[in-house]
């Protein structure tokens, strides 16, 4: 009696392991970005939740990029012109804008756009 062999042939193999070291140099590229951005989260929520009565932009740039210190985010990632203020009514809204590129492999790069904004409480003086 002839048994019939089953299971993925060294070719097979070898094409199914190409593929899953592509995606995962593909992860290990992305996932620091993404984990920087979660920190860029919890720091403008750090900033919204301790007030803004009667502070500047500049005011707020400053706490923000000293708090996105202590979330290991790298000094060249936000730059001060990505953090703005938005007005509308009598709500202000902290909102950071960048653009994070990310070299892949000879010359293919990833372009990361990352949008986050918070309202503030209080008003928040020119």
């Amino acid at each position: 009696m002839k048994s019939k062999q089953t299971g993925i042939t060294l070719i097979g193999f070898m094409f199914v392991l190409v593929v899953a070291s592509f995606f995962g140099f593909m992860a290990m590229k992305l996932v620091p970005a993404y984990v920087e951005f979660m920190g860029v989260n919890k720091a403008m929520n750090q900033v919204a939740s301790g007030g803004a009565e009667g502070r500047s932009l500049d005011s707020l740039r400053r706490d923000l990029i000293y708090k996105l210190d202590f979330q290991y985010v790298a000094d060249a990632t936000i730059k001060p012109k990505d953090i703005t203020l938005k007005r509308a009514d009598n709500a202000a809204e902290l909102m950071v804008s960048y653009d994070k590129r990310i070299p892949f492999m000879y010359n293919i790069d990833f372009l990361l756009h990352f949008e986050k904004s918070v309202a503030l409480q209080g008003n928040v003086s020119g």
